[in-house]
């Protein structure tokens, strides 16, 4: 859920209704802005006025980089749409030519940045050999995945593995067929 906050808009991640005995309840959340991803907790009446953003996810193919600037086209209309680095800072280590991502639109007409599935599949490009012995499975090791990015794996995945990654976490799930 998108909320308007202290005059920003935030993304609700967390949030817990307490009760505490004879005190009147409220409302703990964790909020993170969307426009610069700084994260915040803060506690709020319960039954106080929230004023919920209108958002929708429009799909989008992501075309290319262009030095700070991310190119994407809207699958339905054909548009093309040029957004910012920062813009896109987060979903940026795992995103590749030619994918479909949504992008998050505020009040029909204001692009606040790019959602990825919650989990993408990716090939390991670059892979520190493992140690005769490393063969346990909490040994971990860097890998850096076609996108660039550099996450962390289990000793046992090599170059030109298929694996799926949280986007979310940035973390190593599983390896993938294919």
């Amino acid at each position: 859920m998108l909320i308007r906050y202290n005059g920003d808009v935030w993304r609700v991640i967390d949030y817990q209704h307490l009760a505490p005995g004879n005190w009147k309840a409220m409302v703990r959340m964790k909020l993170k802005n969307i426009y610069n991803g700084k994260i915040i907790e803060d506690r709020v009446r319960a039954g106080s006025e929230i004023d919920v953003v209108e958002s929708e996810l429009r799909p989008a193919q992501f075309l290319y980089k262009d030095g700070n600037t991310y190119h994407f086209m809207d699958t339905e209309t054909f548009d093309q749409i040029s957004l910012d680095e920062s813009m896109v800072e987060e979903a940026a280590p795992f995103m590749k030519e030619n994918d479909i991502v949504n992008l998050l639109v505020l009040d029909g007409h204001h692009i606040a940045g790019v959602e990825l599935p919650t989990f993408v599949t990716l090939k390991v490009v670059q892979a520190e050999v493992a140690v005769r012995g490393d063969t346990a499975t909490n040994v971990m090791k860097n890998v850096t995945l076609e996108t660039g990015a550099v996450i962390q794996v289990p000793a046992f995945i090599k170059e030109g593995d298929l694996i799926r990654i949280d986007t979310r976490t940035g973390e190593y799930i599983e390896r993938a067929k294919g």
